[in-house]
């Protein structure tokens, strides 16, 4: 192709460090028609095959060409009520862009940028929509639970939408800093759903406010829970009692939903100056590149194998450098080290790489050998587990409900439909595949349909 792949323009990297305002702004318009114009419009699109809700990806590329952008924003709607959020959020490079036959030889189409561009630039019609005297709980408001949200509400169904926290979003408000989600793309997107009827309450935490057992006495004929998966998995290494040491669910909690980082913030954050944060993933560059603009003046991404196996996104893990993060690769905590009831260094295992584990990735060895890294706090973003307060509760009140082994709702692949006929789950707390939110959506849409069949 003679077109090169057309890239956004990105806030300053020694500016952006202080700020946490989008470091990406979209394609000018001049841009998306030049990268409209490198799509091939396969008749095998891949690329809709790598999608998890299988947007028609040619199609609303083709309606770009041809200078409608709303029939463009119309094709992408069909299948996703969220494209300025998947837009920007989601891993194109392992999904729909890393199915694009471009890619083979040369750069994909940079399908993400312009989803974002057509998500930010036109507006969601308004369906037209029939009473089915039929009720929908959906507990949690993240992408599993918006995307179910539209589609049953588009169905007819009264829809009521029960989050635990004060504010709406889910993971998209609380995990996702606003300089990679800017709030108020989040704030459209819930506007949108708002409009079209769907009832939302807050602080309302489904097991202790109001249980499965009410929902179905209160009238509700189906109900779909997911609730995320909020439980912190942590190091298990003496030492992180100590204050100092967080879980990166809480710290990026505190900053994104309660402003900690802000100075006349009521539950404030004690900033320090060295700051190392455990993982590899993009909840960990989340939280690295956020300890960079609360103003610590030393962060690290520490993790047990090498660079080649970091699962984060290689766009993500490219800011986190430029934005001054240092990476330190094969070690692993063998104890956080503390004085007077502080963080004061953790003890570091040095590792090296062996046959590969069940995840295809060479597995970290110990050596024996510790090195001692002075700071003052850690975050652990190990990943999260399924919070049991609904199974719990449930289960209390006869209506067992089947997890598996590691606490995890267990669903049937195509429905998303529990052990009881009625009640559905899906998102991070009965995942199937890669925990992000386009498989959240994929899920979504599966309990949606379901759902929906089930009450006609």
């Amino acid at each position: 192709m003679a077109i090169e792949r057309q890239r956004v323009i990105e806030q300053d990297k020694m500016e952006r460090r202080h700020n946490f305002d989008p470091v990406e702004s979209n394609l000018t318009p001049e841009q998306v028609k030049l990268e409209a114009s490198r799509c091939l419009n396969c008749k095998n699109p891949r690329c809709v095959q790598g999608c998890p809700v299988n947007i028609q990806i040619p199609q609303f590329i083709q309606a770009i060409k041809e200078d409608n952008l709303e029939k463009a924003g119309e094709i992408i709607r069909q299948t996703s009520m969220l494209p300025s959020v998947c837009g920007r959020v989601c891993p194109q490079e392992r999904q729909c862009e890393g199915n694009c036959v471009l890619g083979i030889k040369g750069s994909p189409v940079a399908i993400g940028a312009l989803e974002r561009y057509v998500g930010d630039n036109t507006k969601a019609d308004m369906p037209e929509i029939k009473p089915s005297g039929k009720k929908v709980a959906v507990v949690g408001s993240g992408c599993a639970g918006i995307t179910a949200a539209a589609d049953l509400r588009k169905e007819g169904h009264e829809v009521v939408v029960f989050e635990a926290l004060h504010k709406l979003g889910g993971v998209l408000r609380y995990g996702i800093p606003p300089f990679r989600l800017p709030r108020t793309v989040l704030d459209r997107e819930i506007t949108n759903l708002k409009q079209m009827g769907v009832k939302f309450h807050t602080n309302v935490i489904v097991g202790k406010s109001i249980t499965l057992k009410q929902l179905k006495e209160d009238g509700f004929d189906a109900i779909f829970i997911c609730s995320g998966a909020g439980l912190p998995k942590m190091l298990h290494v003496p030492g992180e009692n100590l204050n100092g040491v967080f879980s990166a669910n809480e710290f990026l909690t505190r900053v994104n939903l309660m402003q900690a980082g802000q100075p006349d913030s009521p539950t404030p954050l004690r900033v320090g100056k060295k700051a190392a944060i455990f993982g590899g993933g993009n909840v960990a560059m989340d939280a690295a590149r956020t300890a960079v603009r609360v103003g610590f003046e030393e962060v690290y991404i520490i993790y047990r194998r090498t660079e080649k196996e970091l699962p984060a996104r290689l766009e993500e893990i490219r800011h986190a450098k430029e934005e001054g993060v240092v990476f330190k690769f094969l070690y692993a905590p063998k104890e956080i080290v503390g004085e007077d009831g502080y963080v004061k260094a953790v003890d570091l295992e040095v590792m090296e790489l062996g046959e590969p584990d069940e995840s295809g990735r060479r597995k970290p060895v110990a050596t024996g050998k510790i090195e001692r890294m002075e700071l003052d706090t850690v975050i652990v973003a190990l990943g999260t587990g399924p919070n049991p307060i609904i199974q719990r509760s449930a289960e209390a009140e006869g209506l067992e409900i089947i997890t598996d082994k590691r606490g995890y709702i267990t669903v049937d692949g195509e429905t998303r439909c529990t052990n009881i006929p009625t009640v559905y789950a899906g998102g991070d707390v009965a995942p199937v595949g890669e925990s992000n939110a386009i498989n959240a959506m994929g899920a979504g849409k599966k309990a949606a349909k379901a759902i929906n069949d089930l009450l006609k």
